[in-house]
């Protein structure tokens, strides 16, 4: 049989369409060889980002002091975890990951760094000082009572201004063997292995970073971890972080937890000493280390507070709002106005205004800040903040945070299982990841994975909805998250490429919403939410309000249909309300339908009822970073 060498160059869709038949005929462009022939594949010299991987950035082993006074699992372990294998908690459960993550930032705390695994081996540096002899007693001693009484002396100690224990060389070795360690499973392509860790500051109100290198053992190594014992005030942190760079060459960025436990601290407009406004140096130094910001964890949800945001029948979400971190201080509500993050966002327009830099010009991300040395936050595979709240039948009833005023004691039942970091990378590495993060090409979710696009320009249209690849179309016309909007045409008002698919194992998909703040000429601040994308056929109310969803959750069997809501939404959206001389900024956020709460699965698996305080339903969701407009750019 012979062929027609031509014919065979010639897709049969060309032929059935009456498309030019022949090569010499086919669209020409300058590149190749003078003459270069259009390319068949959409997918050749694509150069953006185009996979969301997932991954915590805040988690701890028993190498940190508070989680190695319960916790045994160790750095290796953790990795292993991670990676989707199957390991043994410390109350001797079978766990394993529903699916693996991409990335992973063990980020154990800097104070006292990888002590309490020696304090429990009886290291002799440590048993020569009295307090050293006196914890490795009671940590060894099978009392119950001796071991949770030096567990929380150790806890407190970290709050003194000096360590209790004086082992530099401990510290560096352990420092040292988790750089180590995390090369060892670093896997470019497959699995990154960031290295990291948490500066803590103590004494209740919340200001802890988690610092993260772009480099291997061999950069990191250059240092050891910056803890509070160096200085409580995050400002020398960024020094310090400022000075290494600059004598290395070394790139390392910090993110702040989320703020709602840091009683107004966290966003506060002042410096750390409470009454200096900050300048545009300082501002400067904060917006350029700290890219993204911590939105979700399982100490609550951080985007939004009902009392800032009445209108926002989403903003009361896994809300921790009754004191700082260890129950020290009652939450005032003028502390509510800085420790979250879309109230953030709208005081970075106004400093903005004042300095010329905006220092809370961040992305979301999303992490556990576990102390099980496991990132499992998924609602039916969720192991808690601590391994004192393992699961058991009645965990959920468990105390997790202890207060001196009972009024703001932390309940097992008030952990949220969440969340995760979705970044968008070209690849799975960890430099690819960590220059996603220093772009602000980030999302965070409260558990769910769920595909989140999201892009501003100036010439969107509803055409640009048809295809299925709207990165490409949004890379063309527009910037993505995290990103500026620029060069504004005169009399045109942005528009906004959205695209959410849900995560295959969790509920479909309820809407997508557009958030807005803004800065008016006065300096004073406003917020909007946009329903712009929705399941089911409602409609709009006049107020701007979408009917419920509805609600499909069979709590007795902690299982749902995802017979309503959508597998996914697709909009082109136009701010209505647009005013060339006012800055703003817009994220999305994207809500699923309702699902089954952890606190159900664990209802349902140890045949227990809980009281009738407890929420049993969830609404999964994600936050995008922002998009920034500022006239004149």
């Amino acid at each position: 049989m012979k062929y027609n060498r031509q014919a065979l160059l010639i897709p049969a869709a060309v032929l059935a369409l009456g498309l030019p038949a022949t090569a010499d005929q086919l669209p020409t462009k300058e590149g190749v060889s003078g003459t270069t022939k259009q390319e068949y594949s959409p997918y050749a010299g694509r150069d953006f980002p185009t996979r969301v991987l997932w991954g915590d950035t805040h988690l701890h082993t028993a190498v940190s002091v508070d989680a190695g006074t319960m916790c045994t699992i160790e750095q290796e372990d953790a990795f292993r975890f991670a990676r989707g294998e199957e390991i043994t908690t410390t109350h001797g459960l079978r766990a394993k990951l529903g699916r693996p993550l991409d990335f992973l930032v063990i980020t154990d705390h800097a104070e006292m760094y990888g002590l309490m695994p020696m304090l429990k081996k009886g290291d002799q540096e440590l048993l020569s000082q009295e307090m050293g002899k006196k914890w490795y007693k009671a940590l060894t001693s099978g009392d119950d009572a001796a071991v949770f009484d030096a567990a929380m002396e150790i806890v407190a100690s970290l709050a003194k201004p000096d360590p209790p224990l004086k082992a530099d060389k401990i510290v560096k070795k352990a420092w040292q063997y988790y750089t180590a360690l995390a090369d060892r499973y670093n896997e470019p392509g497959r699995f990154t292995a960031l290295i990291g860790y948490e500066y803590t500051t103590m004494g209740g109100n919340n200001l802890h970073r988690n610092v993260i290198f772009r480099g291997d053992a061999s950069v990191a190594n250059q240092t050891i971890p910056f803890s509070q014992f160096d200085s409580q005030n995050p400002e020398d942190l960024w020094r310090a972080l400022d000075a290494f760079q600059k004598k290395t060459g070394a790139e390392v960025l910090a993110i702040p937890h989320n703020g709602n436990l840091s009683n107004g601290r966290m966003f506060s407009v002042n410096k750390f000493d409470g009454t200096t406004p900050y300048d545009k140096e300082l501002a400067t130094l904060r917006a350029r280390l700290e890219p993204i910001y911590e939105a979700t964890q399982i100490k609550g949800d951080g985007e939004a507070h009902p009392m800032l945001s009445p209108s926002d029948e989403f903003a009361d979400f896994d809300t921790w709002d009754k004191s700082n971190l260890n129950g020290t201080e009652a939450k005032k509500p003028e502390m509510i106005k800085a420790e979250y993050a879309r109230e953030a966002l709208k005081t970075g327009l106004a400093l903005e205004k004042k300095l010329g830099v905006n220092p809370f010009k961040f992305g979301m991300i999303g992490s556990t800040d576990a102390h099980t040395a496991m990132a499992a936050v998924e609602e039916d595979n969720f192991f808690g903040k601590h391994s004192g709240v393992e699961p058991e039948p009645h965990r959920w009833e468990h105390v997790v945070i202890e207060a001196p005023n009972p009024d703001f004691t932390v309940m097992g039942w008030q952990q949220a299982a969440g969340g995760y970091a979705g970044v968008w990378a070209k690849d799975n590495t960890r430099e690819e990841i960590f220059d996603a993060m220093m772009r602000k090409e980030t999302y965070a979710t409260t558990g769910s994975r769920m595909t989140v696009r999201f892009f501003g320009g100036w010439e969107f249209t509803e055409e640009d909805t048809k295809t299925r690849l709207p990165a490409a179309i949004g890379y063309d016309k527009g910037v993505p998250m995290g990103s500026d909007l620029t060069k504004a045409p005169k009399g045109k008002a942005p528009t906004f490429l959205v695209a959410a698919r849900k995560d295959p194992m969790s509920g479909n998909l309820d809407r997508i919403q557009i958030i807005k703040g803004w800065i008016n000429p006065d300096g004073s601040t406003e917020e909007k939410i946009y329903n712009v994308a929705w399941s089911d056929e409602r409609k709009l109310g006049t107020d701007g309000k979408l009917p419920s969803v509805g609600n499909t959750v069979d709590v007795a069997h902690a299982t749902w249909s995802n017979s309503i809501g959508s597998p996914e939404l697709i909009t082109v959206w136009t701010d209505p309300d647009f005013d060339a001389a006012k800055p703003a900024f817009y994220y999305t956020r994207v809500i699923e339908i309702p699902t089954p709460r952890w606190t159900a699965y664990e209802a349902m698996r140890f045949d227990v009822k809980m009281d009738a305080e407890v929420p049993m339903i969830t609404t999964e969701r994600a936050y995008t970073s922002p998009i920034w407009y500022t006239p004149g750019k």
